[in-house]
């Protein structure tokens, strides 16, 4: 059976809207909700990896520039969790 994909997206007012293997397609999301959506590694808060309209450019302008960001800050996420274990 195939992994639930990991990218997660939420509306606005914070509701679940979507799940993405990858990242320009969560970004694809994003710009559609507009300010205030947020791509996220899990559910929590604490996962948001990009929140629209917090960001340097807005996710519709380059799904390229959202997904090094995303995938940069969930690296060094996995980084400083594997640091506090050691």
């Amino acid at each position: 059976m195939a992994a639930s994909p990991r990218w997660k997206v939420f509306n606005p007012q914070g509701e679940y809207v979507a799940s993405c293997k990858h990242v320009e397609d969560a970004a694809a999301i994003v710009s559609s909700y507009g300010e205030g959506a947020t791509i996220r590694d899990g559910y929590t808060t604490r996962s948001i990896m990009w929140t629209e309209g917090k960001e340097k450019q807005p996710a519709g302008e380059s799904y390229d520039f959202v997904h090094a960001v995303v995938t940069g800050r969930a690296r060094e996420r996995a980084q400083a969790r594997q640091a506090a274990r050691v």
